[in-house]
Formats: C-alpha cells, sequence, structure tokens
C-alpha cells in the first residue's frame, strides 16, 4: 500500500528512514521518493514501518498529506508567532532588564522562545547523538545556539534558531508546493470505471475490471482503462498523456488510453489491459521512479556533503581553541564566537535538497509535456546530446505504406503476383504487410498458408495455397539463387518469388511525417552538431529522405546488428564521451537493440507501447519527432538550474565562511547564509517544473501541431 511520510521535509532524513527500514524483513526493497514523500509498504508492514520511523523522526508520520498539511501548518503557525513575539520583548528590553534585580526574565522571555521553535532540533540532536550521527543540521544548530548561550549572548542564540525555524517554514512551504505541482501532473489517475454486468451499470475501483469486460466512459469522465471502443463516437482530450491539445476523434474499432478526458458522446469499451497494465499507471509509476536514478551531480553532492560538514566541524573547533593560545590578546569568547558562526554556515541543506527536487521537477514538467523520462541520469545525459541518430521508418516517416506499382514479370499475371504477396504476409504485422494484405483486398484464408517462416532483414517464406513463395527485398533474392532483372527498382520494392521463379514486383511508398523537416532543423538550430539517419531500407529510398530533411548523412540497407555496430561507431568518434552523448531515435518496437546500446535510447512508438516504454531512456508519447529539441532544451535548462543552485549555495557560504573567520560576519548573517540561501535554491529549483513556457519556439511557420 502507498502511504504519505508527513512531515518529512529533509532529504537526509529521507534516506536514513530509508536505511533503516531496508534492515527490517520483508523491506529489504524498500524505496523512499522525497520528492512526493510516497513510500510503498506491505500493509502488514506498516506498524513496524511507523516505529521505526517515530524512533529516527518522531515528527514524521505514515499519515494521509492532507492532514499533515492542515495540522502542520498550524502548529507552525502559533509557534512561530509566540516565539517570535517573545523575541522581539526580550531583545528590546534585553538592555535594561540586563541593569535591573529581575534580570532573570531576559533568560526566561529568551529561553522560552528559543525552546519554542528550538526544542524539535534539540530532541533531535540528543537522539542523533545517540547514534552516533553527529554532523547534521540538527546537532549544528544545537551546538551553535547552545554556545552561544554560554558565552552569553542570549538573543542570538534564539534569533539563530527563530530565523532558523521560519527558514524550515518556507522551505517547507516551498518543497510542498513543487510536490503539490508534481502531483498536479500527475493527477490522472481515474477514480472509478463504469462497469457493465448482466445489463446493469456499477461504479467500481479501475482496479477491479478484468480484461475483457465492457465499461461505459460518459461525457466529461476520465477513461479508467485502455481499451476499444465497441459502440459510440466522442472527442477525446489527450492533453494529459501526450501534452497534445488538439482534441482526438474516436470510434468503433478504435483504441483509447487511460488517462484521457471523454468529450460529449458516450462510450462503450472493451477492457484490453488491466490497470496495473494501462498506459497512466505505467506512466505514473515511472515518472515516480525516476527520482531512484539519481545524476552524476545528485551522487557527488551526496558524497561532498559527508565529507564536508565533518571539516567545516572540525575547522570551527580549531578556530574555537587555537587564536587564543597562540595569538597575543586573542579573547576565548570571541573566536568561540567566530566558531560558532562557522557551525551555523556549514549546513549543506540548500544543495541536498534543492537539488534532487530540481531534478524531479525537470523530470515531472516533461511529463506533462509529453515527453517521459525515465531518471535523473537521462535527463543529464540529455542535456550533452553531440549526435542524434533516427531510424526512419515510423519515426522520420508515417510507416503508414500503401501499394503504388505491382509489375509482374515471367508470365505471371497481376492478381497471381498480389495473392503470392498478401498471402506470405499473412502473419506478419510490418506495415509493409499491412499495405499488401490492405492492396490484395480479401480475406486469406489461413489454412491456405502454411511453413510460414520470417527470415530476419530479408523478408518471408511461405507455401501459400501449395505454391513456395519467397516475399522480401533484394537480398532475399540473392540470397535464395533467383535469377530476376530488377535489382536497381528505385524505392521500397517487395520482390515476389513462387516456386523459385521471379514473378515480379511491387514497389510501396511511405510518407514523411509532417513535422520532420521542422524537428531537423530544431535540433540543428540548438547546437545539435549531427543529425544522421540509419535504415534498412534501400539506399535510393533513404537518399531521397535524407535530401528532403536536410541530415547530415545516412547509412542505408543494414541489418539490425549492422545498425548496432554503425552505433558504436559513431560513439566512438566522439572526442569527449563524457559531455558528448549520441542519442538514437527509433520506433521502440523493431529498434530495442539499437535504442539500448546507444547512450540514450528514444523511443517514438507512441502512447502505450510496452515495447517503447521498456528498451527506452526516454519516450516522446506522441511519437512526433519535432519533441525531441525541446526535450533537450528542456534537459539543458534543468541543468543550469541544477549548476545555478550549486554555485549560489556553495558561493554565498565561502563568502560567509571567509568573513565568519575574520570576524566580519555575525550570527545573523550565518543563518541567512544557511536558512536563506536554502529557501532561495529551493524556489529556483521548483522553476523546473515551468519549463515549458521558458523554450524557444520555432518561427509560426516552421511548426507543427505538435510544438508546446
Amino acid at each position: 500500500m502507498r502511504c504519505t511520510l508527513a512531515g518529512l521535509d529533509c532529504a537526509n532524513c529521507a534516506a536514513k528512514i530509508e536505511s533503516e527500514l531496508k534492515k527490517l524483513p520483508g523491506l529489504e526493497r524498500v524505496k523512499i521518493n522525497f520528492a512526493t514523500k510516497n513510500i510503498d509498504l506491505p500493509a502488514d508492514q506498516r506498524e513496524v514501518a511507523q516505529e521505526v520511523i517515530s524512533r529516527l523522526e518522531p515528527g514524521v508520520k505514515l499519515i494521509s498529506e492532507e492532514e499533515a498539511e492542515e495540522e502542520g501548518e498550524k502548529a507552525d503557525h502559533r509557534l512561530l508567532w509566540l516565539s517570535g513575539l517573545l523575541f522581539i520583548i526580550g531583545s528590546v528590553f534585553n538592555e535594561q532588564l540586563h541593569r535591573t534585580p529581575y534580570s532573570w526574565l531576559e533568560y526566561v522571555v529568551l529561553l522560552t522562545s528559543y525552546f519554542l521553535v528550538g526544542w524539535p532540533v534539540i530532541t533531535r540532536a540528543l537522539r542523533n547523538l545517540v547514534r552516533g550521527e553527529l554532523f547534521d543540521e540538527n546537532f549544528l544548530m544545537t551546538l551553535a545556539t547552545i554556545g552561544a548561550i554560554a558565552i552569553h549572548q542570549l538573543p542570538e542564540a534564539a534569533g539563530v534558531m527563530l530565523f532558523y525555524a521560519v527558514g524550515e517554514y518556507f522551505q517547507g512551504k516551498a518543497v510542498n508546493r513543487s510536490r503539490r505541482s508534481i502531483k498536479a501532473l500527475l493527477d490522472i489517475q481515474p477514480d472509478y470505471a463504469n462497469l457493465i454486468e448482466n445489463g446493469r451499470t456499477r461504479k467500481v475501483r479501475p482496479e477491479e475490471v478484468a480484461v475483457g469486460q465492457t465499461i461505459i466512459v460518459k461525457p466529461g469522465e476520465r477513461v479508467p482503462l485502455d481499451g476499444e471502443v465497441l459502440a459510440g463516437e466522442s472527442f477525446v482530450d489527450p492533453s494529459a498523456l501526450t501534452g497534445e491539445s488538439v482534441p482526438r476523434k474516436v470510434e468503433a474499432g478504435e483504441r483509447i488510453l487511460a488517462g484521457m478526458v471523454n468529450g460529449a458522446g458516450l462510450l462503450t469499451v472493451q477492457v484490453t489491459k488491466a490497470y496495473d497494465e494501462s498506459s497512466v499507471a505505467r506512466i505514473l509509476d515511472l515518472v515516480e521512479k525516476a527520482s531512484e536514478r539519481k545524476a552524476p551531480t545528485e551522487q557527488f553532492i551526496t558524497v561532498f556533503a559527508r565529507y564536508y560538514t565533518p571539516l567545516v566541524v572540525g575547522a570551527a573547533f580549531l578556530l574555537a581553541v587555537l587564536p587564543p593560545l597562540v595569538l597575543p590578546g586573542a579573547a576565548f569568547k570571541d573566536w568561540m564566537y567566530r566558531a560558532l558562526v562557522l557551525l551555523v554556515i556549514s549546513c549543506p541543506c540548500a544543495l541536498v535538497v534543492s537539488i534532487p527536487l530540481g531534478y524531479f521537477g525537470g523530470i515531472g514538467g516533461a511529463s506533462r509535456k509529453g515527453i517521459l523520462i525515465k531518471g535523473a541520469n537521462f535527463l543529464d545525459a540529455l542535456a550533452d546530446t553531440h549526435t542524434v541518430v533516427f531510424d526512419k521508418t515510423g519515426t522520420l516517416t508515417k510507416g503508414v505504406f500503401r501499394v503504388t506499382a505491382v509489375a509482374p514479370r515471367n508470365g505471371f499475371t497481376r492478381e497471381e503476383l498480389l495473392t503470392a504477396a498478401a498471402g506470405a504476409e499473412i502473419y506478419s504485422n510490418h506495415p509493409i504487410a499491412h499495405s499488401l494484405r490492405e492492396a490484395y483486398g480479401r480475406e486469406i484464408p489461413s489454412e491456405l498458408v502454411q511453413e510460414y517462416q520470417e527470415i530476419p532483414a530479408h523478408g518471408i517464406s511461405a507455401v501459400v495455397a501449395g505454391k513456395q513463395v519467397l516475399a522480401g527485398n533484394d537480398r532475399l533474392m540473392h540470397r535464395e539463387k533467383i535469377d530476376h532483372e530488377d535489382c536497381d527498382v528505385p524505392g521500397t520494392i517487395v520482390y515476389v518469388a513462387i516456386d523459385r521463379k521471379y514473378a515480379g514486383y511491387i514497389g510501396i511508398s511511405d510518407e514523411i511525417k509532417a513535422d520532420a523537416k521542422a524537428a531537423v532543423e530544431r535540433l540543428k538550430a540548438i547546437g545539435v552538431q549531427r543529425v544522421l539517419m540509419l535504415t534498412g531500407d534501400d539506399a535510393s529510398v533513404a537518399a531521397r529522405v535524407a535530401d528532403q530533411l536536410a541530415m547530415d548523412g545516412y547509412y542505408a540497407e543494414l541489418l539490425p546488428e549492422d545498425k548496432v555496430a554503425r552505433v558504436e561507431e559513431l560513439m566512438a568518434e566522439l572526442r569527449d564521451h563524457r559531455r558528448q552523448k549520441l542519442v538514437f531515435v527509433g520506433d521502440g518496437v523493431n529498434d530495442a537493440p539499437v535504442i539500448t546500446r546507444a547512450d540514450l535510447g528514444v523511443a517514438m512508438a507512441g502512447l502505450g507501447s510496452d515495447a517503447a516504454i521498456e528498451a527506452a531512456d526516454v519516450v516522446l508519447m506522441e511519437g512526433a519527432p519535432s519533441k525531441l529539441a525541446p526535450a533537450i532544451e528542456l534537459a539543458r535548462r534543468t541543468k543550469r538550474i541544477i549548476r545555478q543552485n550549486i554555485g549560489l549555495a556553495l558561493g554565498v557560504k565561502a563568502f560567509f565562511l571567509l568573513l565568519g573567520t575574520v570576524g566580519v560576519a555575525t550570527i545573523w548573517e550565518a543563518v541567512f547564509a544557511d536558512v536563506g540561501v536554502t529557501v532561495l535554491a529551493v524556489f529556483n529549483a521548483s522553476r523546473t517544473l515551468y519549463l515549458g513556457s521558458g523554450l524557444r519556439r520555432l518561427p509560426l511557420a516552421q511548426r507543427s501541431d505538435t510544438d508546446f
């Protein structure tokens, strides 16, 4: 069951909780998604998990997010206001109280303010101290403020803890706002399905509907499951899934996908996939799990924080102890104060919170635009795109073939040629096979076709109505040593031999996608160095398509293993493979080996293709090549924002560390350097959720319907 970790606003805390839960039997593979605060637990393990969480972080509970936000924000408001009021009173009248017999009131007022907001921090620090975990923000803030109290800097101690709490409050607000935005992007999960049973309709959970059952989708409802329309006609809005705002018309016999919103018509749908396997469930699962695949930057920050904080604590200790021992006239109190400033500054919260949030925001923003990126590591790789290699059929072309020429030879008739070719292709799912059967125009009884065999990268061998038929490309004719005089026919050609005698050829044409040319132009405009094409098709066809699209080059007549070898050669040509990546874009079905081998595999098979979603690192859910360039721009801008946060956090901290060391900066500046920078970094990271509005658009004349 899926639970929400209410009150979880610290990435380090999430990592500690996850590490402890994995030690329990049955929870070895548990994952905490810090960006959404979600955790999947077996129902019988929830109480055990809550005990572990309460021991580590008493403020974190397995309750609904709505309850957590309502209760938490009210409590935070009351405590912050009361602590702030006492802090103002104590600070304003601090000197007057200090010079009167009632100076003890100074301690009462300021320490009350201190403990109201600081007690949770202190208790967490003590608990971590018992476990031997010293170097986190709780320990650092507790040590710094207790040190300030020890040297009688009560306003500073109360102020540091108060402003730390205020910063944590606003940080939590920013994180929750980003989480709500992410959840809004993914809020395409249908709540119910109208199931038809025994002539009656009842509402059930989508998970309860089995494959083959029939449901009704009423006007305005969200489609709950993938299926085939049995009756009715309507327009559906696919924008939540694909980012495509143009409504689609659906009618009987057509496929409809979960997550789409029905228009004004009533649709009767036969379910073709269980909910767990539906398009919307797969996408939700993949987007939420994307945070588990960490980018190199995230991994570096985790290691950096592990060593950075202890080093700063050690430096603060030396700063407090050594100068009074070696410098004449150096006061221990002054150098102790400087050491406390360093402790406050040293918290790495800005990095460990904002960077994972930035990556997840980029992934969530991409999904809203119909671009499914499976992890932060793939987002990083996409930003470094140097070379893009496209497959041709189904990627740059529509993959919708039609017969344009039928040329019988050696005494065979046009009818015999079409009958033999259509019969041989009866079991094939290739688009060319569909076009041949469509051109034949009649049903072919399956009992007439025997000994069917697909010959990879060559064609088909079958016995059709008692005659041996070979149907495929020119390589098939040469392989089988069939004499034929039409070797150099341009275009996509299916050669046919009947009983090992050449019967003629059938010419087939494919259309280039409307946005393919604009896609290539845009890739070059954003700085992609090479745009190439690989295809198993005839060289003349490849040359024509490459010329029309202004490609930088093409490789034709390639077998599947040849495509893999060619991609490996192109990758080897990259001068700096760490910063220059090769992206292969294919239809996600026939190109799975190449998609897997490339630095980054992009599938354009359209939504609902299991092969595409499984094999690819990035899925363009609308199947439009024009979405690749905006995906690269999105990845680059996300990476820029991440780098801005790193530069901001490290730069400000380094500056104030220097000022604190020489005694210029006070604890107040230290609070800004820690809490203020964290809040700024989180707000900056949340911009990745809205990248679509900032991407440079093509001139109107060059846009396709799929541009965003």
